[in-house]
């Protein structure tokens, strides 16, 4: 064999080399793409539950308020927090990249869960209050989203995780680090987060 058919033996392997490994490369690179538009879907959907319920906030203190002598200390608790919730930031688009950021917005809520849950524990006292219509609508509008919350955080979490697995995967983890994928930190759970806070509808008016 001839040092020129040799030659183009070796370049011809070369080339068919590169285009494997090109052809590879731009399918690990869409793919990890289509994985990272999955996390900025969902952390989408997980701001738009937490945004309807903010939104239910002055709707419900307004209806509570028209209760007579109703524990102020408890309005003030849940139109603090919901302000917290606000002066959050967060990348605009982008599901966060940083714990510390993800950590923050997941305290602010939590605070206001909690002040919520302390307020519908405290209209308990209130039969009239829960007789309104008005506030038992708000109360399933409430429960509901409390619901929609612990689904969407779920489903984030695992589009994390198939994101987060793929870019530290070999041989991925190559293209991941040349593009600028990084890892995204996960929803944790905090104690009885696990089911909803509960929203009581015996509206008897007994304790």
């Amino acid at each position: 064999m001839s040092a020129g058919k040799t030659l183009l033996i070796v370049l011809g392997a070369l080339v068919a080399f590169l285009v494997v490994v090109g052809l590879w490369a731009a399918g690990t690179y869409n793919h990890l793409v289509s994985l990272q538009q999955g996390v900025n879907g969902q952390w989408a959907q997980v701001q738009n539950v937490y945004q309807r319920r903010t939104d239910l906030v002055p709707n419900l203190v307004n209806t509570v308020q028209g209760a007579a002598n109703f524990e102020k200390s408890t309005l003030v608790a849940v139109t603090d927090a919901r302000a917290s919730v606000g002066r959050v930031q967060l990348p605009a688009g982008t599901a966060p990249t940083d714990p510390a950021q993800l950590q923050a917005f997941d305290q602010a809520q939590g605070q206001l869960g909690a002040a919520l849950s302390r307020l519908l524990v405290v209209s308990e006292r209130y039969p009239d209050l829960k007789a309104t219509t008005s506030f038992r609508d708000l109360q399933a509008q409430l429960e509901g989203t409390e619901n929609r919350i612990a689904v969407e955080r779920g489903r984030f979490n695992e589009t994390v995780q198939a994101y987060n697995t793929a870019i530290r995967s070999f041989p991925a983890v190559l293209i991941a680090g040349m593009f600028g994928h990084t890892v995204h930190p996960y929803f944790t759970a905090a104690a009885g987060a696990e089911t909803a806070p509960k929203v009581n509808f015996d509206f008897s008016g007994k304790s």
